[in-house]
């Protein structure tokens, strides 16, 4: 029979000592773990309980009593698959990784800018922030506005390094900056605005 799942603080974890996540991203990945984690329950559960089962000195005891898992685990797959009491738990873990400080929002946010805002505007790193359901507070949108200009140019000089040579090629780098998150102005500021020279 395979191995159960990990817990779900040992899920959380090892995802966290991969990455930096947002609570939000962390729970989609717990829950999914969890449905995954209750299956396996209910399926060692009932293969324990089928008859003839005798098991083996590597699935549990030796003479056939079914492991701890199983034991606690419903007959009933509804029960073990029951969303609210899988979110419940859910929650609590996350609770327990943000009291501990092995979760946090803000160090996720502070991770995400510091490896992100060399090369995207303020839209951009907006938008990826709110897919995890998190905000920039106002002295951060202050600060990446100030330095928005100069992040373009950046930007720019290191994937074009030249001023457009035709209209085409200007729409070009102009699409290339606007999908990175820099605002109309700031684009049109670094391509030297109507037509001048780029900065």
């Amino acid at each position: 029979m395979k191995r159960a799942p990990l817990s779900l603080k040992a899920q959380a974890l090892a995802l966290l000592a991969r990455r930096e996540h947002s609570r939000a991203e962390l729970r989609t990945k717990l829950l999914a773990h969890a449905r995954k984690r209750a299956v396996h329950v209910a399926a060692e559960a009932a293969a324990q309980a089928a008859p003839g089962h005798w098991g083996s000195g590597w699935e549990g005891d030796p003479f056939g009593e079914p492991s701890a898992l199983a034991a606690r685990a419903p007959a009933d797959p509804a029960v073990v698959l029951d969303a609210d009491a899988l979110a419940a738990e859910v929650d609590d873990v996350l609770d327990w990784l943000q009291a501990q400080r092995y979760q946090s929002d803000e160090r996720f946010v502070e991770s995400r800018l510091n490896s992100r805002a060399s090369r995207l505007g303020l839209t951009r790193i907006r938008q990826e922030l709110s897919r995890h359901g998190l905000e920039l507070d106002s002295d951060t949108v202050r600060t990446l506005r100030q330095s928005e200009l100069q992040r373009a140019r950046e930007v720019w000089q290191k994937r074009f390094g030249q001023p457009p040579t035709d209209l085409r090629e200007r729409f070009r780098q102009m699409r290339f900056l606007a999908a990175r998150g820099f605002s109309g102005e700031v684009v049109r500021q670094v391509l030297g605005g109507d037509g001048d020279e780029p900065r």
